[in-house]
C-alpha cells in the first residue's frame, strides 16, 4: 500500500518507514514534490489534520501526518504546539534545545511528557491515533543519535535518553512509535 506521510522530516520518515516496514510504501512530502504547510492551528491534533487535508486535496491520494509537542511542567506545558519552532521560525533543533534549557535552568521540577497525534485520511474518512510518553528534561545534552529534543529527553524508567537509544528501542517506547503502532494495527485490520 502506497501512502503519504505529510513531513518534510527525513528523521520521521526513517522512523515511520522502520515502524511500518515493507508492507507500505511510505512517501513523504519532497516525494510528491508538495511545499512546506503551514501549522497554524493551536492543537497537535488540528496541525495534524491541517496537513493531511492539504495533501488530500491538492495531491488527491491517501495521507496522514502527525504533530508532536515536548509539554515540560514547569514552564506550564511549553513549549507544545510550538516545539518545532520554539526558538523562532527557521530555527535549528539545536537552538530549540537549548532555549529550553536555558528557561529551566535552576529548575528541580524536570517532569515532561511527548505527545504525537497522528491524522489519517484514508479514503474520504478521518482518523486520529495518539501516544504519549512521560519522562524528564536532563540539565544537559546525552547521545547523538535522535533529533529534536532527543538528547534531553530520559523517558520515565530508564537511563537513557532517547538520544542515547538505537532507533529501534526508541521506536518500541517512544510517543511517536505509540501513535504509529495503534496507525498500524489499523491499517492492518481494517476492512477492505
Amino acid at each position: 500500500m502506497e501512502i503519504i506521510f505529510a513531513t518534510h522530516n527525513q528523521h520521521k520518515t526513517e522512523e515511520v518507514r522502520a515502524i511500518l516496514g515493507p508492507d507500505y510504501q511510505i512517501k513523504n512530502l519532497p516525494d510528491i514534490g508538495c511545499p512546506d504547510i503551514p501549522e497554524t492551528a493551536d492543537t497537535l491534533k488540528g496541525n495534524a489534520l491541517q496537513k493531511a487535508q492539504y495533501v488530500v486535496d491538492h495531491y488527491h491520494c491517501n495521507c496522514f501526518a502527525d504533530d508532536t509537542g515536548l509539554e515540560i511542567e514547569a514552564l506550564d506545558g511549553r513549549p507544545g504546539v510550538y516545539s518545532a519552532r520554539y526558538a523562532g521560525e527557521g530555527c535549528s533543533y539545536q537552538d530549540n534545545v537549548r532555549k529550553v534549557l536555558a528557561e529551566m535552568e535552576g529548575m528541580t521540577n524536570r517532569r515532561a511528557c511527548f505527545k504525537t497525534v497522528i491524522a489519517l485520511i484514508l479514503d474520504g474518512e478521518q482518523y486520529f491515533f495518539e501516544g504519549r510518553i512521560d519522562g524528564e528534561i536532563l540539565t544537559e545534552q546525552r547521545g547523538t543519535d535522535g533529533f529534536g529534543y532527543d538528547p534531553i529527553f530520559k523517558p520515565l524508567g530508564f537511563r537513557q535518553t532517547f538520544a542515547e537509544m538505537s532507533a529501534i528501542a526508541k521506536n518500541t517506547i517512544s510517543h511517536r512509535g505509540r501513535a504509529m503502532q495503534q496507525l498500524k494495527e489499523f491499517l492492518a485490520n481494517r476492512p477492505r
